[in-house]
């Protein structure tokens, strides 16, 4: 819902959903100084209308907005500011974030911003938005100098009532990373550099005591420093009463002794671990200077699956340079036999800056130049399998990472995961045509069909899985898989004709 109020400096970003709060909006907000009185922070989301946002803004009479850009956000972020731009030009707009840091006098939005700041900008801003109300004409592109994170003023007061209740708090104990994954905007930093833990943990019970549950850190590197993972984990073993979920990202091939003794201290539903994989391929790994130890990789995420209740999200990225499709199948079947709840199979993208792009030549990377960039065929993979693979990811969240089919899953999925899904998704997205807007009922019709028809199931077997889980996701009414099979039974005629049958139909009536 749009509030008003009228501020000479207004902070906004474009969140992509609204159960997300800006952490970096806040450390701006945060460190106003002199001229928070003056400021007031706004969020929109990417299914708001342009020029509703812009409305609002433009109805609160700022001479200063900020904008926060990120990759998801970045053309709509350009649209908005053309659009203040054209209709009240003397305006200010201050660009910051991700996005426009790097590359940045070749993109448009360069062009439209009366100043963009490079980098970390948590102070920065303020000192330019200052140095703008008193006349002193900051320079157009300004790149501050590396912060000193001790200096810094918390955040954590100005999640609102609404941001406790509602959306997911982000939080950071550290920033940075000291590893260098090319594809990674975090390959740029120098080393991680840890916030005063004792400064954080009372922010933490400050967030706490206003009713905060949900926590997700976004350090890159949880588990770095040992003594420190165990201080905030033994910090919140000591709410775990309070109905806490904390997200943490792993590095996967640490994890010492000490974190061991405490991780199943928690009961389930509490811990989710982000830990990524990328690619098991070693060749792959030494290409894109990423530094991974297998067999500690895959004894510790064996050791987090069988020895507590943490929740395991294990991620994988198609495309890297070097990798086709027989090595990444390989690099699937292995990371799902260790057991994770969730694999996210992501597409690579290039992000502004990174070096991956220095195999762009050898490895014939071709991206799409829109946002967010992701990688439309290299020399390894032709752009009809990466379009397959984008449909295997749809598909994999929707039927293996939703948890819908616990029952059904294994049967689909058989002793040959891989190649058993990527059999599914070809014949899911030809026999529907959609990646979207798929009901939960058709759901179970199209596997049932997909595992009588194409892995010749033996119909009462598939019928039972489903059924079961069709109790698990609390469905009412008669599953249509049911009659189906009852119209193959009485007519003997194939399930996937009829439904062809039926779009001829509605084809039909259509023209």
């Amino acid at each position: 819902m749009f509030t008003l109020s009228s501020a000479n400096i207004i902070l906004a970003t474009i969140n992509a959903k609204y159960i997300h709060a800006s952490l970096g909006l806040r450390f701006l907000y945060a460190n106003m100084g002199k001229l928070q009185p003056q400021t007031s922070l706004h969020e929109y989301t990417l299914n708001q209308r342009t020029d509703d946002i812009v409305e609002h803004l433009l109805a609160q009479s700022p001479r200063i907005i900020g904008l926060g850009v990120y990759i998801w956000n970045a053309e709509q972020t350009l649209s908005v500011v053309r659009l203040i731009k054209t209709v009240k030009p003397d305006i200010t707009i201050i660009v910051g974030g991700p996005e426009i840091s790097y590359e940045t006098t070749a993109q448009e939005l360069f062009k439209w911003a009366d100043h963009v700041i490079t980098g970390q900008a948590d102070t920065a801003f303020g000192q330019t938005c200052d140095d703008v109300l008193t006349g002193q004409a900051p320079a157009k592109l300004i790149s501050p100098l590396p912060l000193k994170l001790d200096q810094l003023e918390t955040p954590y007061p100005f999640y609102n009532a609404e941001d406790l209740a509602q959306r997911v708090l982000y939080v950071e104990a550290s920033r940075g990373c000291p590893f260098k994954c090319e594809f990674c905007l975090s390959s740029l930093d120098k080393t991680a550099t840890a916030y005063p833990l004792d400064a954080f943990l009372m922010d933490m019970q400050a967030l706490l005591d206003r009713g905060a549950r949900h926590f997700k850190f976004v350090d890159r590197t949880f588990n770095l420093k040992a003594d420190t993972s165990r201080q905030i984990l033994e910090f919140f073993l000591q709410h775990v009463d309070k109905g806490l979920f904390l997200h943490f990202e792993l590095i996967p091939d640490r994890l010492p002794d000490i974190l061991k003794t405490l991780i199943p201290k928690f009961p389930a539903g509490v811990l989710q671990f982000e830990i990524g994989i990328q690619s098991f391929n070693p060749d792959v790994q030494k290409l894109i200077s990423r530094k991974q130890q297998h067999e500690k990789t895959c004894e510790n995420i064996q050791w987090i699956r069988s020895s507590s209740q943490a929740h395991i999200h294990a991620d994988l990225i198609f495309g890297l340079p070097g990798e086709n499709l027989e090595s990444f199948a390989r690099g699937f079947n292995e990371l799902y036999a260790l057991g994770p709840h969730e694999i996210q199979v992501g597409i690579l993208k290039r992000l502004r800056g990174t070096p991956i792009a220095r195999h762009t030549a050898q490895y014939d990377m071709r991206y799409d130049q829109a946002p967010p960039y992701r990688v439309l065929s290299t020399s390894d993979v032709p752009f009809n399998t990466m379009q397959a693979m984008t449909r295997f990811a749809r598909y994999w969240d929707l039927l293996a990472n939703s948890g819908r089919f616990p029952n059904t899953l294994p049967m689909l999925l058989g002793t040959q995961p891989f190649d058993r899904f990527w059999t599914s998704s070809d014949w899911i997205f030809n026999t529907t045509r959609q990646t979207h807007k798929i009901a939960l009922n058709r759901w179970f019709t199209v596997i049932y069909q997909l595992l009588t028809e194409v892995f010749l199931v033996q119909d009462s077997d598939v019928i039972a899985v489903l059924e079961a889980d069709y109790a698990h996701n609390q469905l009412k009414g008669r599953p249509k898989f049911v009659s189906i099979r009852e119209a193959n039974a009485n007519n003997n005629i194939p399930a996937v004709l009829m439904q062809s049958n039926d779009a001829s139909k509605r084809q039909q009536r259509h023209n």
